[in-house]
């Protein structure tokens, strides 16, 4: 991670395809207070696009950072989302 901020909450969504990674971070920012940053860690690539243009329409959300690692032989995406408001 190459930015400065702190993660208030981690979301594990490994295994699930889409929706549910972007409808699970959604239930998680909703409790979340402005400033609060979750962690989302997924194992589905298509997350990557569907974090992007999720946050990008939401007035509420800033998409901070994604990244990619392999752990264990599986990739694992990580998306960083701010709430704003």
């Amino acid at each position: 991670m190459t930015t400065e901020y702190e993660i208030t909450d981690t979301l594990d969504v490994t295994g699930l395809n889409c929706p549910l990674p972007v409808v699970k971070a959604k239930q998680a920012v909703d409790g979340l207070d402005a400033g609060d940053v979750l962690e989302v860690v997924a194992t589905d690539p298509g997350t990557v696009s569907d974090f992007d243009g999720w946050a990008g329409s939401m007035d509420e959300i800033e998409l901070l950072e994604q990244e990619e690692s392999e752990e264990d032989g599986e990739t694992l995406y990580r998306h960083y989302l701010e709430r704003v408001a």
